[in-house]
């Protein structure tokens, strides 16, 4: 058996919520029941300035089917027009039997949200996700449209409705907040036995974009004095077939049910006007339903399960030639996939910060320098048949741009490198896969000062297993990684630092193909996160047993 059979589709998010006391800690059952704890994540919640707030809801609908939610958006009152800071907040609610599934939020035609849904118990399920979406300031203030979609399949065996709820809170400004007539009680969220950590690069932004942009027919028009310019993709592997599980893909030649010409090197790239400008290493997500062992996700999901985060790519080095007020193609690409096969989804917002001291901002690309692309597999046929794979890029780019503040170079290097061995056997009663992706990349920033460089080594790892006995009983045992370390550096001194690492390890056991209620199902996940650097950490792990949490600590320790 497969380990992708039985199992459809579903993305990510980012849970925030507060340690549960001892007190609130039940012991499990022997095996699961028809309920279960709510799912959440280990992920810290998201920090709130204590300013006045305001609350906007952006739609709020029952998914049944492909029908997408349709509504209106319209800007705050009261909290100004500029935020400190604006956070998303999505609540669900699902009860019976239903797969997980993928969805997505837009406004104004900016994805600013993709998600996807827990499985749920007989008896139901609730959960939340915050992110923040800061960057797309320039997207809230005006009226537009909202479109929402987690498509959905309702029948007498799928008896599951997705209850959403998305809102906006928008912080004001402390100037905001002043000029405000209303006095409302300042709110302050805490970070949960921690102390503030500061955030890998690519999850934030020192200031917040001028613009945020679509592409039109796959054009994009940037402002004529654009100075930094970063694409970044929502990019999925989805929609029912094998590039859900593209990891797993084996080249023609080797007997496996998931095909893929050259096997499971992925690589997203981005061009502009047909010239190559990005390169990235997907994340692997691994959905709701995936490994075909629900019961490792029931509480705990793997890492950006509920929050896909957007690959970017920065597109300075561009600006010079982007800025000639003409329209340029931005295509998006996936090595790998099969020529003919859809199964990605990839859209892309552009973020534009603009000099307000310039109506034009000239300059010029000056390098692109790409690697051959290497990606090869080795099939071994055996009792135990084994696949492996070596693959990698590496895209250097290079302009600079004219600026009110003086000529401003950037110099971005990317590097990539994915080694994986697959094994099974005959059947696919066995089948184990052992993966790393390390996405290196490495910004230099050469103006006004000292020259900048802040470098960003992503590490994403997959180690697991899964077996089908001879009393059909199927167990699943994996471990997933999501690690990042940021350096930033001026000439001669380490400026900041940061370390990420999001890790899952499960082991869940049931009987397949019995009913539901005769399944005996036992599993135990854990999930630790840690973010520590120069401006403090955060430490938090959760345990479940038979979907009860036994554990939620939290530590915090320097480095």
């Amino acid at each position: 058996m497969s380990m992708l059979a039985g199992v459809t589709l579903v993305a990510s998010a980012l849970l925030g919520v507060s340690p549960v006391s001892a007190a609130q800690l039940v012991d499990p059952s022997a095996e699961f029941g028809t309920d279960w704890h709510d799912p959440l994540t280990a992920a810290p919640p998201i920090d709130k300035p204590a300013t006045k707030s305001c609350e906007v809801t952006v739609a709020e609908a029952q998914f049944r089917d492909f029908t997408p939610y349709r509504g209106t958006y319209m800007p705050p009152s009261g909290c100004g027009d500029r935020w400190s800071k604006v956070v998303l907040r999505l609540d669900g609610k699902v009860k019976g039997r239903q797969f997980d599934r993928l969805g997505y939020l837009h406004i104004g035609g900016v994805e600013i949200f993709r998600t996807s849904t827990p499985e749920p118990s007989p008896d139901g399920i609730q959960w939340s996700v915050e992110k923040d979406v800061t960057r797309y300031s320039d997207t809230f203030r005006q009226n537009r449209d909202v479109e929402m979609l987690i498509g959905n399949v309702v029948d007498d065996t799928y008896t599951g409705v997705l209850d959403i709820k998305a809102t906006l809170t928008f912080y004001a400004t402390e100037k905001s907040a002043e000029k405000s007539a209303e006095k409302s009680a300042e709110k302050s969220v805490a970070n949960p036995g921690a102390k503030p950590a500061q955030k890998p690069a690519e999850q934030a932004s020192t200031t917040t974009p001028d613009r945020v942009l679509t592409l039109r027919n796959g054009l994009l028009t940037t402002p004529r004095n654009s100075e930094r310019i970063v694409a970044e993709v929502y990019a999925t592997g989805s929609g029912g077939g094998c590039e859900e599980y593209w990891y797993l893909t084996v080249p023609t030649s080797a007997p496996y049910s998931c095909q893929a010409d050259r096997g499971p090197y992925r690589e997203v790239q981005i061009k502009v006007d047909g010239q190559l400008a990005g390169i990235a290493e997907p994340f692997p997500t691994v959905w709701t339903g995936g490994w075909s062992n629900p019961f490792l996700w029931y509480v705990i999901p793997g890492p950006r399960a509920f929050d896909i985060k957007p690959i970017e790519y920065d597109l300075t080095p561009f600006a010079g030639l982007l800025n000639d007020g003409r329209p340029h193609q931005l295509d998006v690409s996936v090595v790998g996939v099969p020529e003919g096969q859809t199964g990605w989804s990839t859209p892309v917002n552009v973020l534009v910060w603009q000099d307000a001291q310039r109506e034009r901002v000239s300059g010029a690309l000056t390098e692109v320098k790409a690697g051959d692309l290497a990606n090869s597999s080795m099939y071994t046929p055996g009792s135990e048949n084994r696949l492996d794979t070596e693959g990698g890029h590496r895209l250097t780019v290079a302009g600079y741009v004219d600026t009110s503040h003086g000529r401003v170079k950037t110099t971005v290097s990317r590097a990539l490198a994915n080694t994986s061995v697959h094994r099974w056997t005959d059947g696919e009663n066995t089948d184990g896969l052992e993966a790393t992706w390390i996405d290196d990349e490495t910004v230099t920033v050469d103006g006004r000062g000292p020259a900048r460089t802040t470098r960003t080594r992503r590490t994403y790892a997959m180690d697991g297993t899964t077996t089908l006995g001879a009393d059909d009983r199927l167990r699943t045992v994996l471990t997933l990684g999501d690690r990042a370390g940021v350096v930033e550096t001026r000439p001669g001194r380490r400026t900041a630092w940061s370390r990420f690492d999001d890790s899952y390890t499960g082991d869940a056991t049931y009987t397949a193909n019995v009913p539901r209620d005769q399944r005996h199902a036992v599993g135990t996940t854990r999930e630790r996160y840690r973010l520590y650097g120069s401006s403090g950490c955060y430490d938090r792990s959760l345990t479940t047993v038979q979907g009860v949490l036994t554990q939620d600590r939290g530590r915090c320790r320097d480095s």
